[in-house]
């Protein structure tokens, strides 16, 4: 991914890394083709979880860049912005927006679901797809990976040269099968429950390098260890093609057809791209790791 000047953006915390995509370019994102939507998406015809009520999900906590101060309704963050921006498109007003708790891997389990839909770094994969709804994409992603400045692997400039780390990855995220199939590690990545338990992991020299999606990778290294850095990013690549987010629904769920046309007003207008611009600064500073 390229990316801007980015220490500049990290130190104020709130703005951080990334640009591009591990996938194509954002106009040529979709989940899956199912594009199924009511008859209008009026606000008064659209079926939801609670009637004149738009229900968001995220985790919690919810993380910098893409939620501010663990609080996703107060519009900070890319990720709160994005589902505000979307709701308006939907005509509705920030107060008649509810957010409720989802954990990640909980969030694209087969079965009813209590909110309209999720917005949480979730990637669109074929697996998923099986049991969920996803969206078009709004956001394409890529990898990084962080080390301490000082550790044994921080001067990696190749995926191979990752190969002998003891590599830390989240349950549940595309970093696993990322890692799996790009870096080939001899021993298979250390997974654990929680991002924070990653970062952990890595402040306590559990694991030589954490791999996260880049701009939670720059997060890291700009507020959360002191001494880490980006090692640089790669794309998931393999059999997984593009990697994008999308917006998360119950299988089947026909609001995603104006969610679509939202993210595609958004992307035309070019209100999703300030909305980028303003909360993932491109960073110049992660060669890519091939």
């Amino acid at each position: 991914m390229a990316r801007r000047s980015l220490l500049t953006a990290l130190a104020g915390v709130a703005a951080l890394a990334i640009a591009a995509t591990a996938c194509a370019p954002q106009e040529d994102s979709s989940s899956s083709g199912a594009s199924a939507s009511p008859a209008s998406c009026a606000k008064d015809q659209l079926k939801l979880v609670k009637a004149g009520q738009l229900t968001v999900a995220t985790d919690k906590p919810a993380f910098e860049p893409w939620f501010k101060n663990n609080d996703p309704s107060n519009g900070e963050g890319f990720e709160s912005a994005v589902a505000y921006a979307v709701a308006g498109k939907l005509g509705f007003a920030k107060n008649e927006v509810t957010w409720v708790t989802q954990s990640f891997d909980a969030s694209y389990a087969p079965g009813p679901k209590n909110f309209d839909f999720d917005i949480n770094q979730i990637s669109v994969t074929p697996a998923r797809q099986k049991a969920v709804t996803f969206s078009d994409g709004y956001y394409d992603v890529r990898q990084g990976v962080v080390t301490m400045g000082n550790g044994k692997f921080a001067g990696a400039k190749s995926l191979a040269e990752l190969k002998d780390a003891k590599i830390g990855v989240q349950v549940g995220t595309t970093s696993l099968q990322a890692v799996r199939d790009q870096i080939k590690p001899g021993d298979d990545p250390k997974v654990f429950n929680s991002q924070i338990d990653v970062v952990n992991a890595l402040k306590g020299k559990q694991v030589d390098a954490a791999v996260l999606d880049l701009p939670s990778a720059f997060y890291v290294t700009a507020a959360q260890v002191e001494g880490s850095k980006i090692v640089g990013q790669f794309d998931v690549g393999g059999g997984s093609g593009k990697e994008f987010f999308g917006l998360l629904l119950q299988q089947g769920n026909t609001l995603v057809g104006c969610l679509n046309k939202a993210i595609g007003e958004l992307k035309s207008s070019g209100e999703l791209a300030k909305i980028q611009d303003r909360w993932l600064t491109a960073a110049a500073g992660a060669p890519v790791l091939k």
